[in-house]
């Protein structure tokens, strides 16, 4: 049976916007201006939504970062609706000013303003530089700085570009608490032709456990088995079932591969659901861990072979 065609590349580009935010910045460091249009969404369910919809082929929306940990929209909106697969992912490192309307000084800023993750990651820094200015929280980083070029606030933390975008002047060029943190943005499309297995990948499931003892452990022990390493795991919380979670993880290996099949596969028997969020190339700079011995395609498909031979009485 032929192969099915490759994935086409897509043309039309979404992400979390305004301008210039973090994700824009992520965006053009992974995709050409000139492979396609990009056009800012005001929150991550609606770039995913533009994706579901076809007005869009692809979004590029924030995962995780490596201070705060994961960003519940994301997870939560790729665990529900119409399924969606991660096709790329982008790790790009974050550094945060202080912006104010050009001319304003430290002493004339009685309101500041940022995405959560932002606040989260220079809270300390702000108490110095701001003490007794409690935070605004919005929608992101750049929509901080367009509020500051409104009048509606005194100062934003956010990226040099957005400041730039909106013409701001930067009053601290380092506001963070810890430096070198990086977030991790993933590009999202609707189910396709998987990206082709590089050697060096990374899977992504969503896994709904019973409410049972062991249910967990059952879940892990499909990946230990077969010495596959996870990169990522963490709990969420079904909305429509209180008490009830589900487990984002990300494991190491393509889903073509016999053993990270095999191990999804299972999953599928012993889980309550199994969502598959892709397979695609690892970007984080690490190298995943080679296939032990007895677990390398090879090793499966002479097993597949033999069983072959067995069931069909060639002994």
């Amino acid at each position: 049976m032929p192969g099915k065609p490759p994935r086409t590349s897509p043309t039309r580009y979404v992400y979390l916007g305004p301008e210039g935010t973090f994700a824009e910045a992520a965006l053009s460091r992974a995709i050409a201006t000139t492979e396609g249009p990009r056009d800012p969404r005001p929150s991550v369910a609606a770039a995913l939504a533009a994706v579901r919809s076809g007005e869009a082929d692809a979004a590029l929306v924030p995962l995780e970062n490596s201070v705060e940990g994961s960003v519940p929209a994301t997870m939560d909106g790729l665990a529900d609706g119409d399924p969606l697969v991660i096709t790329r992912e982008v790790f790009l490192e974050v550094a945060f000013v202080l912006a104010v309307r050009p001319g304003a000084a430290m002493a004339d800023v009685r309101s500041v303003a940022s995405h959560p993750h932002a606040l989260a990651q220079t809270g300390r820094r702000l108490a110095e530089l701001l003490p007794g200015v409690a935070p605004l929280p919005t929608t992101s980083t750049a929509a901080a700085a367009a509020a500051v070029s409104a009048g509606e606030v005194d100062a934003a933390v956010c990226a040099a570009i957005a400041a730039q975008r909106y013409g701001l002047e930067c009053l601290v060029d380092d506001v963070a608490d810890n430096a070198g943190a990086v977030t991790r943005f993933v590009v999202v499309e609707r189910p396709g032709p998987l990206p082709a297995p590089t050697g060096n990948d990374k899977t992504s499931l969503v896994v709904v456990v019973e409410d049972r003892t062991g249910a967990l452990l059952d879940v892990l022990r499909e990946f230990a088995v077969r010495e596959i390493s996870l990169t990522r795991i963490e709990s969420r919380p079904l909305r429509e079932r209180k008490w009830v979670y589900s487990f984002s993880l990300d494991c190491e290996g393509h889903v073509t591969e016999g053993r990270v099949g095999e191990a999804v596969a299972a999953l599928h028997r012993v889980a309550e659901d199994v969502r598959f969020l892709g397979s695609y190339p690892r970007a984080d700079g690490r190298q995943n861990r080679p296939a032990p011995p007895g677990a390398a395609d090879a090793a499966f498909i002479e097993a597949e072979e033999w069983l072959a031979r067995l069931r069909a009485g060639d002994l």
